[in-house]
């Protein structure tokens, strides 16, 4: 068993969100390839009267990017709870990009290589222009008394992963997992679209 294997499976353990669960879906997405890097990174939501978790795991292998979404979906009078889990997996050539967002507050006080150590905010964005979606409004001419029909406008956005990880919410060494594993992935995929 790989030493990224154990770890992956130590950090399902520590973060404590239905890891048997979580871990069954990996390893049949997985199919058999070995990790070269992860990234675990759980949330919790609040809603209306009710508060949720949620679980994200990216896994780089040789060949593909693998990422599983865990949710609870909260107890109804006859329904007990529920998790679903989900997994994707997508081949390191068909990566559009990879973009990393820093959000840094006080840069006047920023430290290389220390981000942890600063309030900041990350955005974490793998496109694979898998599936699209389209979000359509009226169009309009802009004056504000034409009453013409002039159909619709819209944009098209590709299917990606977002995940944030904020300073102020995260655990320690949160940020500088999301680096290293930005790190692997950017590499990964210049390598395979080569």
């Amino acid at each position: 068993m790989s030493s990224q294997l154990i770890s992956l499976q130590a950090d399902l353990e520590r973060v404590g969100y239905f890891p048997a669960i979580v871990w069954d879906v990996l390893d049949v997405a997985l199919g058999g390839e070995s990790i070269v890097s992860y990234l675990v990174h759980p949330e919790t939501t609040f809603g209306l009267g009710a508060i949720g978790r949620h679980l994200s795991v990216l896994v780089l292998t040789d060949t593909r990017l693998i990422s599983a979404h865990a949710d609870d979906h909260a107890a109804e009078d006859e329904f007990p709870g529920e998790v679903s889990a989900v997994t994707s997996a997508v081949a390191l050539n068909a990566i559009q990009e990879v973009n990393l967002n820093h959000w840094i507050s006080r840069p006047q006080e920023y430290q290389p290589g220390r981000h942890a150590a600063q309030t900041a905010w990350l955005a974490f964005h793998v496109s694979w222009g898998g599936s699209r979606t389209i979000d359509l409004e009226p169009a309009d001419c802009g004056d504000p008394d034409c009453e013409a029909d002039h159909g619709l406008s819209g944009v098209t956005n590709g299917e990606d992963i977002a995940l944030r990880i904020s300073t102020d919410m995260a655990e320690p060494g949160a940020i500088e997992a999301m680096l290293g594993f930005a790190k692997e992935l950017s590499g990964a995929v210049g390598r395979a679209r080569r």
